[in-house]
C-alpha cells in the first residue's frame, strides 16, 4: 500500500525530514527537494557559466549525484550546505572544462545596493553605468573569493555554511570575504565609484 502525502504536508517539512523520507525509500518524496532548490542552484550557477545548456547540465548533474548518494547525508546536519557543496564540485569541474568561456557575475544590486557615480546625475544611466562597471569589477575577483561572496550575499548562507561548501576552515571563509570585499572596493575605486563595502 503507496501512502501519498498531501503537497500541503510536504511543504511545512524540513529539508533535512524530506531527505529521512526519501533515505527511508520514500524516493518519490525527492522530487520536492528538487522542486525547493532547482531555481536556486542555476542563479548560482549562472554567476559563473555563460551558457543556459551549461546551467541546465549542472542543476541536473547535481540532482542525480544527491539523489543516487542521499544515503551519505547526514539528517542531523542541514540540507542546504551538502547540495551546495554539490554545487560547488560540480561548478569546479565545469570551470575547469570552460575555462575560455565568458563568465556572468551576480547582479551588481544585490551585493551593492547603494553604489553611486560621482559624475553621472540621471539616475538611470547612472544605474546602468554603475551595474556594467560592477560587472567588470567582479570580472577582476577570482573564484577562489568571487564564491564566498556569492554564497554569503547572494544565497544568504552563513560563514559555517560557507566552510562546509567549500571545505575550509570558518577563519578562511572571514578572510576571503573580507579580501573579496577589499578587491571589489579597489577596483571601484579605480573605477571612481562609491562602494560602501
Amino acid at each position: 500500500l503507496l501512502v501519498v502525502i498531501p503537497n500541503s504536508v510536504m511543504r511545512d517539512k524540513t529539508d533535512e525530514e524530506i531527505a529521512a523520507m526519501v533515505q527511508s525509500g520514500d524516493l518519490e518524496s525527492f522530487s520536492f527537494l528538487v522542486e525547493r532548490y532547482e531555481k536556486k542552484l542555476k542563479r548560482y550557477a549562472r554567476k559563473f557559466l555563460a551558457n543556459p545548456e551549461d546551467i541546465n547540465d549542472i542543476a541536473q548533474e547535481v540532482f542525480i549525484k544527491a539523489y543516487v548518494n542521499i544515503k551519505s547525508f547526514d539528517i542531523e546536519k542541514k540540507f542546504s550546505p551538502w547540495i551546495y557543496r554539490i554545487t560547488h564540485n560540480e561548478l569546479v569541474n565545469s570551470l575547469k572544462k570552460k575555462e575560455k568561456n565568458p563568465l556572468l557575475f551576480f547582479d551588481a544590486d544585490t551585493l551593492f545596493p547603494h553604489p553611486v557615480s560621482k559624475e553621472e546625475t540621471d539616475r538611470k544611466t547612472q544605474a546602468d553605468e554603475i551595474k556594467k562597471v560592477l560587472d567588470k569589477c567582479l570580472n577582476q575577483v577570482s573564484f577562489k573569493y568571487r564564491e564566498p561572496l556569492l554564497l554569503f550575499y547572494m544565497e544568504e548562507l552563513s560563514y559555517n555554511e560557507i566552510a562546509e561548501i567549500m571545505r575550509v576552515p570558518v577563519s578562511t571563509v572571514g578572510v576571503r570575504l573580507k579580501r573579496g570585499k577589499r578587491m571589489l572596493k579597489k577596483i571601484c575605486d579605480k573605477l571612481k565609484l562609491n562602494y560602501e563595502g
